[in-house]
């Protein structure tokens, strides 16, 4: 235990929630099934080996688990205190990364920082600093929120400055969620109505404008509308993931029996795993694997309930704003994959395979466990404390007759 400035840095939690603690367990194995079987074909050809990616996705799990271990000592406290710092180097990376020979391209797109071990994708890095620092700010300063136009534009700027870095790499998905992540945490801190409106009007031009005049993104919006119309060339990706979809299904063809994963599908164990996981397990499968989302969401969100009830509005600030960014990554990669959306680059969390996604969603996880573990110690003494409580107002009402 260190301690400084007479405040714990670093302790244990007393405990971890169960429920959480299972259905997070629960995605991760299925990630690491899914991607040995999605990715075997791929892996083969690319390195020689059916089982590379496999293995590195257990590599990557681990320092997942290793990263929660590290996140989940830390006091919510010392989060909240550090936020702007953790915003400050944030913003840093965001600009490190566009750099040339600093920021490594892949696909047209410099997203990633070479740190030789592994490649650091900064976008996911934001998300974790998106939540922990809006959680802390919206705590500090709601008032401000519904008080003028002062209090409501200085969190829109730093909104706008993020989405704006994100969006040089260029990460249009990114940008989206982290902006819909601070937005929904915003409207929880209390901010006006019409001001919300406002700015999710503005937001929605921005990034409706920001679609069409790049011509990619519009193609992929005008293919979106009838992927068919083009299968073998703009819709090729989108066709292929509906294959998938309709070969598995009530009950799948069974795990590795895949044939959409044979080079038909392309980005099969990354952004496409969803719809080989539906054409192996069928709608049965995609049912569970909602289900288990959608229950550890629900926890989330009474975890932050329970948060809030009990006057610690950073903790459930910073709970719900894992659960809704999780909530919007989860929508986007369904939605994509089973040609509700747009295609779209973003991974399914704990599930796709990517090194960065996983690391940093086992990062937010660890922190609501912790915002939970801090809430059950909290509300230990108060339930040892509520008989003597009853005792003294019988007394007084007693006298006072």
């Amino acid at each position: 235990m260190i301690r400084f400035r007479e405040q714990t840095l670093l302790s244990l939690p007393s405990r971890i929630d169960p429920t959480l603690l299972l259905l997070w367990l629960a995605l991760l194995s299925i990630g690491l099934v899914m991607i040995s079987s999605s990715s075997v074909a791929f892996a083969a050809e690319q390195y020689g080996d059916p089982w590379f990616l496999a293995k590195r996705h257990a590599v990557y799990l681990l320092m997942g688990l290793v990263l929660a271990l590290a996140v989940i000592v830390v006091p919510v406290e010392q989060w909240q205190r550090y936020s702007g710092w953790l915003l400050l180097v944030t913003i840093l990376l965001l600009v490190l990364v566009l750099i040339p020979g600093v920021g490594r391209e892949v696909n047209g797109a410099r997203r990633w920082i070479d740190l030789g071990i592994i490649s650091i994708q900064v976008s996911e890095v934001a998300k974790f600093s998106v939540v922990v620092f809006f959680a802390s700010y919206f705590a500090r300063r709601h008032q401000e929120l519904y008080t003028g136009w002062r209090g409501f534009a200085k969190p829109c700027l730093v909104i706008g400055l993020l989405a704006f870095l994100v969006l040089l790499e260029p990460d249009f998905g990114s940008a989206v969620v982290l902006s819909g992540t601070a937005f929904a945490m915003m409207f929880i801190a209390g901010v006006k109505l019409r001001h919300f409106m406002l700015l999710v009007a503005l937001a929605g031009g921005l990034l409706a404008i920001v679609a069409i005049t790049s011509p990619y993104r519009l193609q992929r919006l005008i293919t979106f509308l009838d992927p068919w119309a083009d299968q073998f060339n703009t819709g090729y990706q989108l066709t292929q993931s509906l294959i998938a979809f309709g070969r598995g299904e009530w009950f799948g063809l069974g795990l590795g029996n895949s044939l959409q994963k044979l080079f038909y599908l392309p980005e099969a164990h990354t952004d496409f795993i969803f719809s080989i996981l539906a054409e192996e397990f069928g709608l049965v499968g995609v049912v569970i694997v909602i289900g288990l989302f959608a229950a550890m969401i629900f926890r989330m969100f009474v975890v932050a309930r329970a948060s809030l009830e009990a006057g610690s509005v950073f903790p459930a600030l910073a709970v719900f704003g894992v659960a809704i960014l999780i909530t919007f990554q989860v929508f986007i990669n369904v939605g994509v994959a089973a040609g509700l959306l747009p295609t779209k680059g973003l991974t399914l969390p704990f599930i796709s395979y990517g090194g960065s996604s996983l690391l940093i969603g086992c990062a937010l996880l660890a922190l609501v466990l912790r915002v939970e573990s801090e809430l059950h110690v909290k509300a230990e003494p108060q339930v040892q404390k509520r008989p003597r409580t009853a005792r003294v107002r019988r007394t007084v009402m007693a006298e006072a007759a």
